[in-house]
Order: structure tokens, then C-alpha cells, then sequence
């Protein structure tokens, strides 16, 4: 079984996440901000990671540089799933070695679509 973690500081798009992958056949496990996303993946190192931008702590961005440059962090697909949805943010995920991007509001089509964009599915 395929696992992924959720990394976002709203409990609410966790759970509809969640309930989301659950369906797909993902193992989830889920954190609020990017410190604690970091602790889980050293821990153990998901095959996706679905990413919000703006949270406490350590922002989405900060946790993906963090992430790739960790030993093993290049191997999760990180698909950013934010309200930031202009041209500029976009750029600046991918760049950073993200590998999709979803702009919330989401359900269950798109993270399906995006996550077969990125073979995950």
C-alpha cells in the first residue's frame, strides 16, 4: 500500500484529504506544519506528500528545500496543494522540486488526476 502524507496546518483539509486517499488505497498519516512533516519523514519516508504553503511554524516551501536536500528526500512526489495560485508561486514550488501543484478548493477528480500526472497513482 501506497502512503502519503498530508502536511497542513487546517484539520479540516486534512480530514477531507484524508478520506479522500483513504479511498484511492493510500496509507495515510498526516502533520500541521513543515517541522513536524520533516520529524515524520525522517521517520519514515512517505511515496507522496500532499503540501500546503501557508503554515505555522515552517511553511510549505521551507519543509520541500528541507526535504530535497535530506538524504532520501528526493524519492517522495510532493504535489503543493495552496491557495497561492499565481504564476510566481507556481514557479517558485516547481523549482524548488515540487512535483504537481492543486489549487484548493480540491476533491477526489483532481487529486486523482494530478496524482496519476505524477505515476503515483
Amino acid at each position: 500500500m501506497k502512503s502519503c502524507l498530508i502536511v497542513d496546518d487546517s484539520r479540516v483539509v486534512r480530514m477531507v484529504a484524508k478520506k479522500i486517499l483513504q479511498e484511492l488505497g493510500f496509507e495515510t498519516s498526516e502533520a500541521e506544519d513543515g517541522k513536524k512533516a520533516m520529524e515524520a519523514c525522517q521517520k519514515a519516508m512517505p511515496d507522496v506528500i500532499l503540501l500546503d504553503w501557508n503554515m505555522p511554524v515552517m511553511n510549505g516551501i521551507e519543509f520541500l528545500r528541507e526535504l530535497r536536500a535530506y538524504p532520501g528526500g528526493d524519492a517522495p512526489k510532493v504535489v503543493f496543494c495552496t491557495t497561492e495560485n499565481d504564476l510566481a508561486h507556481i514557479m517558485e514550488a516547481m523549482g524548488s522540486g515540487a512535483d504537481e501543484y492543486i489549487m484548493k478548493p480540491f476533491d477526489a477528480e483532481i487529486i486523482q488526476s494530478k496524482f496519476s500526472q505524477v505515476g503515483i497513482l
